[in-house]
């Protein structure tokens, strides 16, 4: 699977998804840190990428309507969170890519779960 990282992932989730044999690009090697959120989706959807980040302004499917990407995983961690909380978020996400393909959907993980949005 091809994944963007928002610039607010570190490189342990990058290296996690890399480990599991995603394609990642991350914002900051390709430096769109000061990007605003359409210009960051407008380039996962040219890319055929999934976004994967911590925006919740991502989880907004009237914003970002998932069928037009190719997917959008918001991670939400404790309102606390610790290096281990991100790196279990991760590997949800990487046992969730292993089981269900995300193009097209929004999925809001949080550690050892998964919730897909379902448009009605």
């Amino acid at each position: 699977m091809k994944l963007k990282l928002d610039e607010n992932l570190g490189r342990r989730g990058a290296e996690l998804l890399r480990q599991a044999g995603h394609e990642v690009a991350t914002v900051v090697e390709q430096g769109l840190c000061a990007a605003t959120d359409r210009a960051l989706i407008d380039v996962c959807r040219r890319e055929h990428r999934c976004l994967v980040t911590l925006d919740l302004d991502f989880g907004n499917p009237l914003l970002f309507k998932p069928a037009d990407y190719s997917g959008i995983a918001v991670l939400r961690l404790p309102s606390r969170p610790t290096p281990k909380d991100l790196s279990e978020a991760v590997k949800t996400l990487v046992a969730g890519l292993a089981r269900e393909d995300i193009n097209g959907k929004l999925w809001i993980v949080q550690r050892g779960r998964i919730r897909t949005y379902q448009p009605e």
